[in-house]
C-alpha cells in the first residue's frame, strides 16, 4: 500500500501548504495595492507573491533543514500557478510553456532580489520586476521596498523552525 501511495498519491508536503497559505496572504494584503501602487492585475499578484515568495526562499537558504520544506514550498507554488493558469481558461497543451515561463521569472526575480539586498537597495530590481519597467510614484516604491526590507529583517529574526511551521511575521 505504502509504494502505491507514493506512486499514484498526492506528495506529503508537511508543512509547506500552510507556509504557501501565509505567503498568499501576505501578497494580497491591500496596502502592496493601494499604498505600493502594485498593479491589481494578475500578473500585478503573482509579482507580489513572488516577491515575497523569494524574501522567504533566500531566508531559508542558509538553513540545512529547510531544503526538502523549500523544494515542497515551491512545489506549492507550481501546483497554484498551474491551478491558477486552468482556471483563467489556458489550455493542457500551453499550460507547460507558460509555468516554464513563469518559473524562470520566479528564478530571475530571485537572483534580482538577492543582489539587490546585498548591494542595499531592492528599487531598481522592483522596478524591472514588480512594476514590470514602469516606475510607480516615488512613494509607492519606497512603500514597497521598505515593507520588503522590514519583512526581510522580521524573517532573519525568527527562528527557522517557526517559518517552515507556517507562521510569517504580518
Amino acid at each position: 500500500m505504502g509504494l502505491l501511495k507514493r506512486l499514484f498519491g498526492a506528495p506529503d508536503r508537511g508543512t509547506a501548504p500552510q507556509l504557501y497559505a501565509a505567503i498568499i496572504a501576505l501578497g494580497r494584503a491591500p496596502h502592496w495595492y493601494a499604498e505600493g501602487e502594485v498593479p491589481d492585475t494578475i500578473d500585478g499578484r503573482f509579482d507580489m507573491i513572488a516577491a515575497i515568495l523569494a524574501l522567504v526562499l533566500l531566508r531559508l537558504e542558509g538553513a540545512p533543514e529547510a531544503s526538502a520544506p523549500s523544494a515542497a514550498l515551491a512545489e506549492c507554488f507550481i501546483d497554484d500557478m498551474d491551478g491558477q493558469l486552468r482556471e483563467i481558461g489556458i489550455g493542457d497543451i500551453v499550460v507547460g510553456k507558460h509555468m516554464g515561463r513563469m518559473m524562470g521569472m520566479v528564478g530571475g526575480r530571485l537572483g534580482a532580489y538577492r543582489t539587490g539586498l546585498a548591494e542595499g537597495s531592492l528599487g531598481p530590481a522592483l522596478v524591472r520586476n514588480l512594476y514590470r519597467g514602469a516606475p510607480p510614484a516615488e512613494a509607492a516604491l519606497a512603500h514597497v521596498e521598505a515593507g520588503l526590507l522590514a519583512l526581510r529583517d522580521r524573517l532573519a529574526a525568527m527562528p527557522t523552525a517557526t517559518i517552515l511551521a507556517g507562521e510569517l511575521p504580518r
